[in-house]
């Protein structure tokens, strides 16, 4: 979601860490506007500086030190006060732990336990759950002190914990030093990022991957970030309309939702020239509707994870290739590798390793996760994939949604895609469940556009595109499908709603 920059004119030595980020912003472009927020308020890169201080001074005051960790709890419409509390807490040597308002208690709970949290900052009204941390609001912090923060923070230095979104267990914290998160900063002004948009747009929520990728965004990229406190395709497509906004990112459940009310046949939406899709792989039937309805867009489609980043491929939509997800950018690696972690040739199909082209990620305090996923600065990406002949990669479906039904492994991603297909599926997820013959089989919940959809209809659509062994067993019907705060379907809440089905059609209420 960070386009690369462009050679050609001198450059101003490239910061090491995120405080530098800032400071050297703020002293090209003091007035301005670095972040836009709909309902929300909005701050020049000379106020950010000067704020990040003034919080930094206040942590200090209260006894954060350096590599303390610090929650950072904040709804979607703080994202100003957020972005002044991150880079505080940074410029005072600790550590951000971003979090977002969208998680359940418990789930904070463990996360500020996890990596011993001194102190959390909240947002408006939010309290975190009890625990052995003091809780701190931005208002209270900024006092009165003023001037820069002389506390030495260096690349090394961690910077950063992130927690995954936990969708096969527990979250598990990412750490990621200076020198990771500030890789590639572009420091001439004439060579900025998404340098045709004025504004750049995205929904993605505080304390998610892709949501602090756009708050790095904000401090090196050229346009202003402009976001709203949630998603919703009215407000979305508004804000595009008012701002002539040139660059959107969306992840693939927000895409649907928004091509599902066609707005985009209501809405002035010509200005958008770069649309990028984020956090999982969009279905490229979904990825031609989008090219439908943003005819002057390029549509663009990124592949990453919180434990690789910045490593990601970069593929702009092709007919030709219409499932595959680009090459390798920044000057990352990628490679398909067998179980003993050596690379496959092109056209074998193998688990995705990606390699950070700067200081990689790691897992924080789990050495048995680490150990399994990273190794000699590669990142096992819990996907399984292929390469081929040109070095596209082709995502076959994540490693522990693979479904193997009798004799066959069938591709979960493999069938949406079909589903996506039918002209009455607004929505579709599959999972496998229990089959007493066949051990596991397909099964597919879908979200309707109309009321005529049925289980039967739908796998007569599919014989055409699909083997019989990956044709779905059931079709559960649904009005909506569980997700979690990055818009990936919940898939263990998933097999709840077929266990409910089989229940409530056992006692007879269907």
């Amino acid at each position: 979601m960070r386009a690369a920059g462009t050679a050609g004119a001198p450059a101003v030595p490239a910061p090491g860490t995120v405080p530098e980020m800032l400071r050297l912003r703020a002293a090209q472009d003091p007035d301005r506007e670095a972040l836009v927020v709909e309902g929300g308020g909005s701050m020049t890169f000379a106020e950010w500086d000067r704020r990040a201080d003034a919080v930094a001074h206040g942590l200090l005051d209260r006894g954060v030190r350096h590599g303390d960790r610090v929650g950072l709890l904040f709804g979607g419409w703080d994202w100003v006060d957020f972005a002044v509390a991150y880079c505080a807490v940074q410029r005072a040597g600790a550590v951000a732990v971003p979090l977002s308002e969208r998680l359940a208690p418990a789930e904070v709970r463990h996360m500020l336990g996890h990596c011993a949290a001194s102190a959390v900052v909240t947002g408006r009204d939010l309290t975190p759950p009890p625990g052995d941390h003091r809780v701190l609001r931005p208002a209270e912090l900024e006092g009165d002190a003023t001037g820069p923060v002389d506390v030495e923070v260096g690349p090394r230095d961690l910077a950063q914990i992130l927690y995954t979104s936990g969708t096969t267990g527990l979250p598990k914290g990412v750490a990621a030093s200076h020198a990771n998160l500030a890789h590639g900063c572009e420091t001439r002004p004439n060579r900025r990022r998404f340098g045709h948009s004025r504004h750049l747009l995205h929904a993605f929520p505080i304390g998610t991957n892709a949501g602090q990728t756009m708050l790095l965004n904000a401090l090196d990229a050229r346009p202003a970030v402009l976001t709203l406190g949630r998603f919703t395709p009215g407000r979305f497509t508004r804000l595009i309309e008012t701002h002539r906004v040139g660059t959107v990112f969306v992840v693939p459940a927000m895409a649907i939702e928004l091509l599902n009310t066609g707005l985009h046949t209501r809405r002035d939406l010509s200005s958008v020239v770069l649309l990028g899709s984020a956090a999982s792989a969009l279905p490229p039937a979904v990825a031609a509707r989008l090219a439908e309805a943003f005819p002057n867009a390029t549509i663009t489609n990124y592949y990453t994870s919180t434990e690789a980043a910045p490593a990601q491929t970069i593929m702009i939509y092709d007919p030709s290739r219409p499932g595959a997800l680009g090459r390798p950018a920044f000057g990352g690696s990628l490679r398909i590798a067998g179980p003993d972690g050596e690379p496959l040739p092109p056209g074998e199909a193998g688990e995705v390793w990606m390699r950070s082209p700067t200081a990689p990620r790691s897992y924080y305090r789990d050495e048995r996760a680490d150990a399994e996923a990273f190794r000699d600065g590669w990142v096992r990406m819990g996907d399984l994939g292929r390469l081929d002949a040109d070095g596209y990669l082709h995502l076959l479906d994540r490693e522990s949604d693979v479904v193997k039904s009798g004799a066959f492994k069938v591709s979960t991603l493999q069938v949406e895609a079909a589903l996506y297909e039918h002209p009455d599926v607004a929505e579709a997820a599959v999972v496998g469940l229990p089959h007493p013959v066949l051990g596991t089989a397909i099964a597919a919940a879908v979200v309707p556009r109309s009321g005529g959809l049925t289980g039967s209809g739908l796998r007569s659509f599919l014989t055409e595109r699909l083997a019989g062994h990956e044709i779905p067993e059931r079709v559960l019907v649904v009005d909506t499908l569980p997700r979690n705060q990055s818009g990936k379907v919940i898939k263990r809440e998933l097999r709840g709603l077929f266990d409910a089905a089989a229940t409530a059609r056992t006692e007879g209420k269907t």
